[in-house]
Protein backbone atom coordinates (compact mmCIF):
# COMPACT_ATOMS: atom_id res chain seq x y z
CA UNK A 1 0.00 0.00 0.00
CA UNK A 2 1.32 3.43 -0.93
CA UNK A 3 2.22 5.89 1.78
CA UNK A 4 0.22 9.09 2.04
CA UNK A 5 0.68 12.54 3.49
CA UNK A 6 -1.98 14.45 5.41
CA UNK A 7 -2.42 17.76 7.15
CA UNK A 8 -5.24 19.74 8.75
CA UNK A 9 -6.26 23.38 9.06
CA UNK A 10 -9.07 25.20 10.87
CA UNK A 11 -11.24 27.52 8.77
CA UNK A 12 -13.57 30.16 10.23
CA UNK A 13 -16.66 28.98 8.35
CA UNK A 14 -19.23 26.20 8.40
CA UNK A 15 -18.52 22.86 6.72
CA UNK A 16 -21.16 23.72 4.09
CA UNK A 17 -19.34 26.96 3.20
CA UNK A 18 -16.01 25.13 2.95
CA UNK A 19 -17.48 22.32 0.83
CA UNK A 20 -19.09 24.88 -1.49
CA UNK A 21 -15.62 26.19 -2.37
CA UNK A 22 -14.13 22.69 -2.70
CA UNK A 23 -16.99 21.64 -5.01
CA UNK A 24 -16.77 24.76 -7.22
CA UNK A 25 -14.18 23.35 -9.64
CA UNK A 26 -14.82 26.00 -12.28
CA UNK A 27 -13.37 28.65 -9.95
CA UNK A 28 -10.20 26.74 -8.92
CA UNK A 29 -7.99 28.81 -11.27
CA UNK A 30 -9.02 31.92 -9.29
CA UNK A 31 -7.57 30.71 -5.99
CA UNK A 32 -5.26 27.77 -6.60
CA UNK A 33 -1.97 28.89 -8.05
CA UNK A 34 -1.20 25.62 -9.83
CA UNK A 35 -4.56 24.84 -11.45
CA UNK A 36 -4.79 26.84 -14.67
CA UNK A 37 -7.91 25.31 -16.20
CA UNK A 38 -10.71 22.94 -15.19
CA UNK A 39 -13.45 21.12 -17.04
CA UNK A 40 -16.20 19.06 -15.45
CA UNK A 41 -16.37 15.96 -17.65
CA UNK A 42 -19.26 14.22 -15.84
CA UNK A 43 -21.71 14.90 -13.00
CA UNK A 44 -23.54 12.46 -10.75
CA UNK A 45 -27.32 12.35 -10.21
CA UNK A 46 -27.04 14.99 -7.46
CA UNK A 47 -25.25 17.40 -9.82
CA UNK A 48 -21.87 17.04 -8.14
CA UNK A 49 -18.74 16.65 -10.24
CA UNK A 50 -17.95 13.00 -10.86
CA UNK A 51 -14.98 13.47 -13.23
CA UNK A 52 -12.93 16.64 -13.61
CA UNK A 53 -10.09 17.43 -16.00
CA UNK A 54 -7.47 19.77 -14.53
CA UNK A 55 -4.62 21.49 -16.31
CA UNK A 56 -1.83 21.86 -13.77
CA UNK A 57 1.20 24.14 -14.04
CA UNK A 58 3.38 23.97 -10.94
CA UNK A 59 6.64 25.12 -12.49
CA UNK A 60 8.63 21.95 -13.02
CA UNK A 61 5.46 19.86 -13.08
CA UNK A 62 2.95 20.46 -15.86
CA UNK A 63 0.18 17.95 -16.34
CA UNK A 64 -3.23 17.50 -17.88
CA UNK A 65 -5.05 14.94 -15.76
CA UNK A 66 -8.56 13.70 -15.01
CA UNK A 67 -9.77 12.79 -11.54
CA UNK A 68 -12.82 10.75 -10.48
CA UNK A 69 -14.60 12.11 -7.39
CA UNK A 70 -16.61 10.25 -4.76
CA UNK A 71 -18.81 12.29 -2.41
CA UNK A 72 -19.52 10.73 0.99
CA UNK A 73 -22.26 12.62 2.80
CA UNK A 74 -21.94 16.40 3.05
CA UNK A 75 -18.48 16.52 4.67
CA UNK A 76 -16.17 14.26 2.66
CA UNK A 77 -14.93 14.04 -0.89
CA UNK A 78 -12.23 11.75 -2.25
CA UNK A 79 -10.65 11.35 -5.66
CA UNK A 80 -8.60 8.94 -7.71
CA UNK A 81 -6.61 9.42 -10.88
CA UNK A 82 -8.32 8.39 -14.12
CA UNK A 83 -5.64 9.49 -16.59
CA UNK A 84 -2.52 11.63 -16.65
CA UNK A 85 0.56 12.40 -18.68
CA UNK A 86 3.01 12.50 -15.74
CA UNK A 87 1.30 10.80 -12.81
CA UNK A 88 0.81 7.15 -11.98
CA UNK A 89 -1.29 7.88 -8.89
CA UNK A 90 -3.04 10.96 -7.46
CA UNK A 91 -5.45 9.87 -4.76
CA UNK A 92 -6.69 12.12 -2.01
CA UNK A 93 -9.52 13.38 0.13
CA UNK A 94 -10.91 16.31 2.05
CA UNK A 95 -12.68 15.46 5.32
CA UNK A 96 -14.50 18.29 7.09
CA UNK A 97 -15.31 18.28 10.81
CA UNK A 98 -17.58 20.90 12.35
CA UNK A 99 -16.14 22.73 15.38
CA UNK A 100 -17.52 25.33 17.81
CA UNK A 101 -21.25 25.18 17.09
CA UNK A 102 -20.71 24.81 13.34
CA UNK A 103 -19.03 28.15 12.59
CA UNK A 104 -15.52 26.67 12.37
CA UNK A 105 -14.37 23.67 10.38
CA UNK A 106 -11.33 21.46 10.66
CA UNK A 107 -10.31 20.39 7.16
CA UNK A 108 -8.07 17.35 6.78
CA UNK A 109 -6.47 16.82 3.38
CA UNK A 110 -4.86 13.47 2.60
CA UNK A 111 -2.85 12.88 -0.56
CA UNK A 112 -0.89 10.12 -2.27
CA UNK A 113 1.11 11.02 -5.37
CA UNK A 114 3.18 8.75 -7.58
CA UNK A 115 4.91 10.01 -10.70
CA UNK A 116 5.85 8.00 -13.77
CA UNK A 117 9.50 9.07 -13.47
CA UNK A 118 11.66 7.60 -10.67
CA UNK A 119 11.67 9.71 -7.50
CA UNK A 120 12.92 9.08 -3.98
CA UNK A 121 10.16 8.48 -1.44
CA UNK A 122 11.46 11.31 0.75
CA UNK A 123 11.26 13.80 -2.14
CA UNK A 124 7.80 12.55 -3.12
CA UNK A 125 6.48 13.03 0.44
CA UNK A 126 7.98 16.53 0.54
CA UNK A 127 6.16 17.34 -2.72
CA UNK A 128 2.91 15.96 -1.27
CA UNK A 129 3.37 18.14 1.82
CA UNK A 130 3.94 21.27 -0.30
CA UNK A 131 0.83 20.50 -2.41
CA UNK A 132 -1.29 19.94 0.71
CA UNK A 133 -0.04 23.04 2.53
CA UNK A 134 -0.64 25.28 -0.49
CA UNK A 135 -4.09 23.80 -1.08
CA UNK A 136 -5.18 24.20 2.55
CA UNK A 137 -3.79 27.73 2.76
CA UNK A 138 -5.52 28.74 -0.47
CA UNK A 139 -8.78 27.11 0.61
CA UNK A 140 -8.71 28.90 3.98
CA UNK A 141 -8.00 32.27 2.34
CA UNK A 142 -10.73 31.76 -0.29
CA UNK A 143 -13.41 30.66 2.18
CA UNK A 144 -12.61 33.27 4.84
CA UNK A 145 -12.52 36.08 2.25
CA UNK A 146 -16.16 35.39 1.51
CA UNK A 147 -15.36 34.85 -2.16
CA UNK A 148 -17.08 31.47 -2.26
CA UNK A 149 -19.02 31.30 -5.48
CA UNK A 150 -22.55 30.17 -6.06
CA UNK A 151 -21.37 27.99 -8.96
CA UNK A 152 -20.48 24.97 -6.83
CA UNK A 153 -22.89 22.11 -6.35
CA UNK A 154 -23.01 20.84 -2.79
Amino acid sequence: MAEHTSSSITIEASPAEVMAVIADFERYPEWTGEVKETEIVARNAQGRAEQVRLLLDAGAIRDDHTLAYTWTGENEVSWTLVKSQMLRELDGSYVLESLAAGDRTEVTYQLTVDVKIPMLGMIKRKAEKVIIDRALSGLKKRVESGAAGAGGQV
